[in-house]
C-alpha cells in the first residue's frame, strides 16, 4: 500500500477520534464524570449554546472604556456633565428610535387583549396612548399634527413622541414578552401561532417572560399544557411531562429596556473610528467624525448630517439642496448611521434614558457600567411556595401628578415587593431597596447624617444651615377627587431651590427643536418622568450575556520559533 495513502488514512482516523472524543467530553461533567443530557435522566443543560441571539431591531455594541461627559468647552458652566472615565459592558441598542408604527403595534395588542370598551380595562389602553396634544402651540398652527402624526401612514416611520418616561418603560416590558413569546413558538415550545389564538389569548391569559421563568405552569392563565409544541413535552418513563425553556436553555432573550445614560452616550459617540494607539482620543463632538454638522465626504459633501434648529426661525435651512430635509421630525434612517451602525443619535428627537437625574456623576464610587436609579425588588411568594402572578381582578393603577392614569403591572406579570433584611443582612454591596439617592450630595450622603437620624428638616436646617437646600424641590403636584370633583394641587412656594427629585429622568441628544450645541452626546437634561413633549422619543437597549465580543480575539502578532 502506498505510504502516502496510509499516512492520510491514519491522520483521518486520528482526527475522527479527536472529534468524537471531544464531543463525548462536552457531555461529560468535569465535576462528577456523569453524563449531561443523558436519556436515562440526571442533569440537563444546553451544552451547545454558542452566542446570544440579536433581538429584533437591535445592533450589537462592543463595550469599552471611554470619557463620559463634556470634553469640549462647557459654555453653560453648570458642571452638569464633568468628564469622567467610565467602562461600559457590551450591550445591544435599537438601530433606530422607536417609531409610530412600532408603538401602534403595542397599542393594537393592548386593545386586542384588554378591550377598552370594558370598563375595568379602559385605563390600560388610555394610559399607554401618547399625548398628541404636545404638538399644540399657542402662537403657531400645527393642529393637524395632533390628529395625524401618530396614526397617519405618512408618519409611520417617524419617531414616536408624546410618550413620557413611564410609558417608554412599559413599552419595553411589553416588547420583551412579545419577542420571547415568538421565540418559544419558533423553537416549538409553544404551538405555532399561539400568539394569534383568540381561544388562548385574553385578559386572563397572557405571556410574561419573568413569570414564565419563575412559574411556567401558570403562564397563559394555566393553559400552557394545552398549547405546548413538540419541544414543550418530553417523555419520562411512560408519561409525557412539560418541558420548559428555562434560563439554562439559553433560548429566551434578556429584557428590552431603556439604555442607561452611559450606554446611550457610548453608543452615540461610536468611538470605534476614533482610536489612537490603544485608547480613545476623547475629543469627539458629534456622533459622526469631524467638527461640523455638514458632511465632509466627497459623495455627500455639504449635506446636513442631522435635522436640528440651525438658528432663530431656521429649522431646516433654505428649501432645496442645502436644506436638512425636515422641519419637524423626519423618518428614521434619513441620515447616515454612526460607526456603530446606529441612526439618529443626534437630531430628530431627544431620547429618554433610564437614569434618575443628578448633577453629580460619582465615578469615585463606581466607574463600571455607571447607572443611578436602582430600585431592587423581588417576587412575592405565596403560601404554596411559588411566585404569585397578577390576575385581571388585581389591577393596580397609578395616578400620575398630571392626572393621567397608568397601569402599574399588566395581568400575567409577577407580583413584586421591596427587598427586605433577608437580602440585605450583612451585605456590603447594597443595603436597601431604593438606591436613587445613594451618594448624591444631599444630607443622607454626608458624614453628619448619622447624627441627624430622626431629626426634622427644620432641626437640620437650624444646626446645619444650607444643608437641606441642595434638592429642596417643590412638593410633588397631584390630582385628587373630592366629592366627585377633581382637585389639582401644585406647590406655589417661592422658597424652593431646585427642580431635582427622585422622579426626574435624564434625556439625551439634540432634537429637531434644538440648536447644534445640544447635539453633543455628552449633553444631558432632565424632566419629570410623567412629562411628555413633541421633541423627546426613545429607543430600547438589551444587556449582552456572555462574551464581550462577537468575534473571538486572536493574537495579531505571533512570535516565530
Amino acid at each position: 500500500m502506498n505510504v502516502k495513502v496510509i499516512s492520510r488514512f491514519t491522520l483521518f482516523a486520528l482526527l475522527s477520534g479527536l472529534i468524537f472524543s471531544s464531543c463525548g467530553r462536552n457531555n461529560q461533567s468535569r465535576a462528577t464524570g456523569w453524563s449531561i443530557n443523558s436519556k436515562k435522566g440526571g442533569f440537563q443543560y444546553n451544552v451547545e449554546f454558542e452566542d446570544q441571539e440579536t433581538g429584533p431591531g437591535l445592533v450589537f455594541i462592543e463595550g469599552g472604556t471611554f470619557t463620559k461627559g463634556q470634553v469640549q468647552d462647557d459654555v453653560m458652566h453648570d458642571w452638569n456633565n464633568s468628564p469622567s472615565r467610565q467602562h461600559v459592558m457590551s450591550f445591544y441598542i435599537d438601530e433606530t428610535e422607536v417609531t409610530n408604527l412600532m408603538y401602534l403595534e403595542y397599542l393594537d395588542w393592548l386593545e386586542f387583549v384588554f378591550p377598552k370598551e370594558d370598563e375595568k380595562y379602559k385605563y390600560i389602553y388610555q394610559g399607554a396612548l401618547p399625548d398628541t396634544l404636545v404638538w399644540r402651540n399657542r402662537l403657531g398652527y400645527v393642529e393637524e399634527l395632533t390628529s395625524n402624526y401618530l396614526r397617519h401612514p405618512a408618519y409611520a416611520e417617524y419617531p414616536v413622541v408624546g410618550v413620557n418616561w413611564m410609558q417608554a418603560v412599559q413599552f419595553a416590558e411589553w416588547r420583551t414578552d412579545r419577542v420571547n413569546e415568538f421565540i418559544l413558538e419558533r423553537e416549538a415550545y409553544l404551538e405555532k401561532d399561539t400568539r394569534y389564538n383568540t381561544d388562548v389569548i385574553d385578559a386572563n391569559s397572557t405571556f410574561s417572560t419573568s413569570a414564565y421563568l419563575k412559574v411556567p405552569e401558570q403562564t397563559y392563565g394555566g393553559k400552557i399544557d394545552s398549547i405546548a409544541g413538540k419541544n414543550g413535552k418530553i417523555k419520562k418513563d411512560t408519561t409525557e411531562i412539560n418541558n420548559f425553556a428555562g434560563v439554562e436553555k439559553g433560548i429566551l432573550l434578556p429584557s428590552y429596556r431603556l439604555p442607561t445614560e452611559s450606554e446611550w452616550e457610548y453608543a452615540a459617540l461610536a468611538l470605534a473610528g476614533e482610536r489612537e494607539y490603544n485608547a480613545y482620543r476623547g475629543k469627539k463632538k458629534y456622533p459622526w467624525s469631524g467638527e461640523y454638522t455638514r458632511s465632509e465626504e466627497r459623495r455627500t459633501e455639504g449635506d446636513q448630517l442631522a435635522n436640528f434648529k440651525l438658528g432663530k426661525g431656521d429649522y431646516g435651512g433654505i428649501a432645496g439642496w442645502s436644506d436638512d430635509g425636515a422641519d419637524i421630525t423626519i423618518q428614521v434612517k434619513a441620515y447616515p448611521p454612526n460607526d456603530f451602525g446606529v441612526y439618529d443619535m443626534a437630531g430628530n428627537v431627544a431620547e429618554w434614558v433610564s437614569d434618575v437625574y443628578r448633577p453629580i456623576i460619582d465615578d469615585e464610587a463606581n466607574d463600571f457600567n455607571y447607572y443611578r436609579g436602582n430600585v431592587y425588588q423581588k417576587a412575592v411568594i405565596g403560601e404554596d411556595g411559588r411566585a404569585e402572578v397578577i390576575s385581571p381582578d388585581q389591577l393596580v393603577y397609578d395616578t400620575m401628578p398630571n392626572g393621567k392614569v397608568l397601569l402599574k403591572r399588566i395581568p400575567g406579570q409577577l407580583k413584586l415587593q421591596d427587598i427586605d433584611e433577608e437580602e440585605t443582612f450583612l451585605r456590603q454591596n447594597f443595603t436597601q431597596t431604593d438606591n436613587r439617592n445613594y451618594r448624591d450630595g444631599d444630607v443622607p450622603s454626608s458624614r453628619i447624617y448619622a447624627d441627624l437620624q430622626g431629626s426634622s428638616k427644620e432641626e437640620i436646617a437650624k444646626d446645619y444651615p444650607g444643608s437641606t437646600a441642595m434638592y429642596s424641590a417643590p412638593d410633588t403636584p397631584g390630582v385628587t377627587i373630592e366629592n366627585g370633583t377633581k382637585i389639582y394641587k401644585k406647590d406655589k412656594s417661592n422658597k424652593k431651590t431646585s427642580l431635582i427629585t427622585d422622579e426626574v429622568r435624564v434625556y439625551k441628544g439634540g432634537s429637531w427643536k434644538d440648536r447644534a450645541y445640544w447635539l453633543d452626546p455628552a449633553q444631558r437634561r432632565f424632566l419629570p418622568q410623567y412629562i411628555a413633549t413633541d421633541y423627546i422619543g426613545f429607543r430600547c437597549a438589551m444587556t449582552r450575556l456572555g462574551s464581550k465580543s462577537k468575534n473571538k480575539k486572536t493574537a495579531r502578532h505571533k512570535r516565530r520559533g
